[in-house]
């Protein structure tokens, strides 16, 4: 799993012109599903991300989570975070999951983090074509790979 995560001071997420999800301060999530993730993944790239200390204490030092920041999470999925540019002009898009197997993986990513968190999240919806935007705050943008955990 990739996803990038950029701290917000707001973000949204439109779908057909419809607000879906909407946050303040907090995180918005990009999140790229491959074939070969699973539940050790997911439950590591979650813990990651809640405990990720990228919001600012009262020194104005990075130094927080958004838990201890009281955030919110936008999570958007993103099959386009596995793009290969390696040949040609057109990325490729092989590694990312067809939905049968990243939409399953997608909801339960959904709720490890509520649980993590401690509190519901925002969404977009899977496969839809959506308009996203955001306030990055800092800006701070982190790129976590959960293949990449050692």
């Amino acid at each position: 799993m990739i996803a990038v995560i950029q701290r917000v001071s707001e973000s949204t997420v439109k779908i057909e012109g419809q607000i879906k999800g909407q946050i303040g301060t907090g995180l918005m999530v990009l999140l790229g599903i491959e074939e070969a993730d699973g539940s050790e993944d997911i439950e590591w790239l979650s813990k990651k991300i809640v405990n990720l200390r990228i919001f600012p204490d009262e020194n104005e030092v990075m130094n927080r989570s958004i838990l201890e920041a009281l955030g919110d999470i936008l999570l958007i999925s993103q099959f386009t975070l596995h793009a290969s540019t390696k040949k040609g002009n057109r990325p490729s898009y092989i590694k990312a999951a067809k939905p049968d197997i990243a939409i399953p993986l997608y909801e339960k990513f959904i709720s490890y983090l509520e649980k993590d968190l401690g509190k519901p999240i925002q969404t977009g919806e899977f496969g839809a074509d959506m308009k996203v935007a955001l306030v990055n705050d800092g800006p701070v943008t982190i790129i976590m790979d959960s293949k990449n955990k050692v």
